[in-house]
């Protein structure tokens, strides 16, 4: 079957909804019904003679098909917007800057804070990338590459700045901490549900897991492995927002969640998990980067220390473990 031929709107439609493995999520996105969504959804599974969806009383899950489509589709995107971005390029004489950086920590962290760069340098016509791919960044002209990438250094062909060290600790909604008249001990964790993150990453190492964390806090044998598990740090959160489960989580991810008080964390300032990972910023070994560029990546590193000393500003000595 062509491409062409599917129905564009229900592949729109599981596009959402396989993002947050909502139909009412996606309904909200594309201003439509969670029926009108389901009825897409449903079209375009009769139309490929597969179902897409677990259905169950209380949500949907992506089924193995499922997932393969969403990732297939949101390659299809990206080679979308590599081809606008390089239009773009042709087409403007304006510094450009093309940053990569992982999907979750774009969303998270990054988006929130560019309207703040815009307000107080702009000059720079920025692209940006959801890609944890390991592209060689590159000066271009009156442009740049640049990466921000979640992993192990030293990286190859690049000069990186650190951004983050990664510590690592449990979070969930406030809901779940009202159930307890007293406070949470990592052996509750048993009564709850684990949300994993699947992260891969192309150094061949791996994101330290729920497992290593209860380990190391003393229940591993006592506390069940987590149950559900998804592609993206995002889409766990918004289930942990949802009071469907507790997931581990880092500063950049999950301050601005924490302070609006969406999340909290359910063991306070204890049981911090210290990962050998961090974010890294990722510019070319050598040569001048355009000035509009260059204050851009001075911009970031302020932005990112200055985060740094806020998400540390409070702890008083947790209990940390490391996970290596």
């Amino acid at each position: 079957m062509k491409i062409e031929r599917l129905p564009l709107n229900a592949l729109r439609a599981f596009a959402e909804a396989a993002r947050a493995e909502s139909f009412k999520s996606a309904a909200s996105r594309l201003n439509v019904t969670p029926g009108a969504v389901s009825r897409q959804i449903k079209q375009l599974e009769e139309r490929l003679g597969i179902s897409l969806f677990a259905r169950h009383a209380n949500g949907v899950h992506l089924n193995p098909a499922g997932r393969q489509l969403a990732k297939d589709i949101d390659s299809g995107l990206e080679r979308i917007a590599a081809g606008v971005t390089a239009a773009r390029e042709r087409a403007h004489q304006a510094p450009m800057l093309t940053l990569s950086a992982p999907p979750s920590f774009m969303q998270l962290w990054l988006l929130p804070r560019l309207a703040k760069f815009d307000a107080t340098l702009g000059g720079l016509d920025i692209s940006l990338d959801a890609s944890q791919s390991l592209t060689t960044p590159a000066w271009q002209g009156a442009g740049a590459r640049l990466a921000i990438r979640y992993g192990r250094g030293p990286w190859p062909e690049a000069k990186s700045y650190r951004l983050f060290d990664d510590e690592l600790f449990p979070v969930c909604a406030p809901s779940l901490l009202a159930q307890y008249d007293r406070p949470l001990e990592p052996a509750d964790l048993a009564d709850h549900a684990l949300l994993d993150v699947a992260w891969e990453s192309q150094q061949g190492i791996s994101f330290p897991s729920w497992q290593t964390w209860l380990d190391a806090a003393g229940v591993g044998d006592r506390v069940a492995p987590p149950q559900r598990r998804y592609s993206l740090f995002s889409l766990a959160m918004d289930q942990a927002i949802a009071g469907r489960g507790i997931m581990l989580a880092n500063h950049p991810i999950a301050m601005d969640r924490l302070e609006s008080g969406v999340l909290v964390r359910p063991f306070g300032e204890r049981h911090v998990l210290t990962s050998p990972l961090s974010y890294d910023l990722l510019t070319p070994p050598s040569g001048e980067a355009p000035p509009a560029v260059a204050r851009f990546i001075d911009w970031l590193l302020d932005e990112a220390a200055a985060f740094d000393r806020v998400a540390h500003a409070n702890c008083h000595a947790p209990a940390h473990f490391t996970a290596y």
